[in-house]
């Protein structure tokens, strides 16, 4: 009886197919994106006043934060009043279901917070809503 033995060219290297792996890996990125909530921060530590009655809104888009020296932040970045207005209405045309949420430190005056609330509302924002601490 005869063998046949089949013998490989030495040229030739076995591979491994990635592919299926890559398929499998962005299948699980695209999951974790769509799924992944994204939490925007106005970038600012805020000492906000305590109120007992205070609730957590759970669409707030726009945050603006006012630090006890009465600068206003948007996005970790420090804000003009005069280019509030623009980045409200700006921010507002990403999401307009949005609302904007002033953190206001308790140091800082209150002329500053009614320039903002006055800001949102000339940019089309009428739901307004103050930060505050549970106490």
């Amino acid at each position: 009886m005869r063998k046949f033995v089949f013998q490989q060219p030495q040229d030739q290297e076995a591979s491994v197919d990635i592919t299926p792996m890559l398929d499998v890996v962005f299948i699980m990125l695209i999951f974790f994106i769509v799924t992944a909530t994204f939490v925007k921060l106005s970038g600012i530590e805020v000492d906000a006043p305590k109120a007992s009655t205070s609730v957590v809104q759970e669409k707030a888009n726009i945050l603006i934060a006012i630090d006890e020296n009465n600068k206003i932040w948007i996005n970790r970045r420090e804000v003009d009043l005069r280019a509030l207005r623009p980045n409200i209405e700006r921010l507002h045309a990403e999401n307009p279901k949005g609302i904007v949420v002033i953190q206001a430190d308790k140091l800082s005056r209150n002329e500053t917070l009614v320039k903002v609330m006055d800001a949102s509302r000339k940019a089309g924002v009428y739901d307004i809503a103050l930060a505050a601490d549970k106490s």
